[in-house]
């Protein structure tokens, strides 16, 4: 709802806001965050978060450039390996301090955001490096039937997440281990390997993200990514997925997404400087989480904390219906 009346009201007030080239221009700007958001619900639906997504996509970049300048990869092997990588770094890295070892989420990916930037500024000695390829310059501005190729790419990234989620038995998985992990675990669940699973989801969505970026930029830099896990955060939080577990879908990450790209894009061509920007950004951020906690409450939406429980009981199905 928030997002229809933001772009009613944009598109009444400013009239560069909805014509093609303006829409176009809103849904590329929006694709890395869309794709890393999308990764980033499997983690919350887990009960978690993952804070290196920006700092795997930096790392990711960087190696991309590695692989197709320095070591002669052709593009799409180069692609190809920086897409497993940044799998497996998530999977092997995080999922298996987290899901085997059990240590804190938070406490992980923070050391790891760390340790991916010093990495990435070591390996790249903080230059930016230039990557020229037909192919990686296709992630970024390509076209398909005439519509932007990073617009294909996040179809396809949310249609494959939702189809994960709704209907396998992975996706149902990752509900029941953010409903309840003990009770999962008693259920027969392999919880460790679901969240190893789900933290190499999210950094293969980062790998995409720098592969995005990387073409989008015609080069890999070691700047890039600061903002994203917090954006990230703030896109699946204000697409109705609770930072408890369990509740939540990709649907309204997307929701969130859009919400953001579409605030800040009407900001712009209202000649909103980039500071009030980031003051009206967050402001608003807050004021419409409120709103759907609110709305949430009155619904019953929150009654696992009323109760006291700080837990939900374990679904058991494949929830019917996301949360926008």
């Amino acid at each position: 709802m928030l997002l229809v009346s933001i772009f009613v009201f944009l598109s009444i007030t400013q009239e560069n806001f909805f014509t093609r080239p303006n829409i176009e221009n809103l849904l590329t700007s929006v694709s890395i965050l869309f794709v890393v958001s999308i990764g980033m619900t499997f983690v919350v639906l887990t009960a978690g978060i993952d804070l290196s997504v920006g700092s795997t996509l930096a790392l990711m970049g960087i190696l991309l450039s590695h692989l197709f300048n320095n070591a002669g990869l052709p593009a799409w092997l180069a692609v190809l390996v920086t897409l497993v990588a940044g799998a497996l770094l998530g999977a092997l890295v995080n999922g298996v301090l987290i899901g085997k070892v059990g240590l804190s989420f938070f406490v992980v990916t923070l050391g790891t955001l760390s340790l991916y930037q010093g990495l990435v500024n070591i390996w790249s000695d903080t230059k930016t490096t230039y990557i020229t390829s037909p192919l990686i310059d296709w992630f970024g501005f390509g076209t398909i039937l005439g519509i932007p190729s990073p617009i294909w790419i996040m179809v396809a990234t949310y249609g494959i997440a939702f189809v994960v989620l709704r209907w396998t038995y992975f996706g149902r998985d990752v509900y029941a281990v953010g409903g309840n992990i003990e009770a999962a675990r008693l259920s027969g669940i392999n919880v460790s390997r679901t969240l190893m699973l789900v933290y190499g989801i999210t950094g293969l969505a980062a790998a995409l993200g720098g592969v995005i970026q990387a073409g989008r930029l015609g080069a890999a830099s070691p700047l890039v990514g600061a903002s994203i896990p917090l954006d990230a955060a703030a896109a699946v939080l204000l697409g109705g997925t609770s930072f408890l577990g369990g509740v939540g879908g990709v649907t309204g990450t997307a929701v969130g997404v859009l919400f953001i790209g579409t605030l800040q894009n009407g900001l712009s061509i209202a000649g909103v400087s980039s500071f009030w920007q980031q003051v009206v950004t967050g402001a608003i951020l807050i004021a419409a989480v409120a709103i759907d906690r609110l709305q949430q409450i009155r619904s019953g939406g929150l009654r696992k904390v009323e109760e006291g429980t700080g837990r939900g009981p374990t679904p058991t199905t494949e929830p019917t219906t996301e949360t926008p």
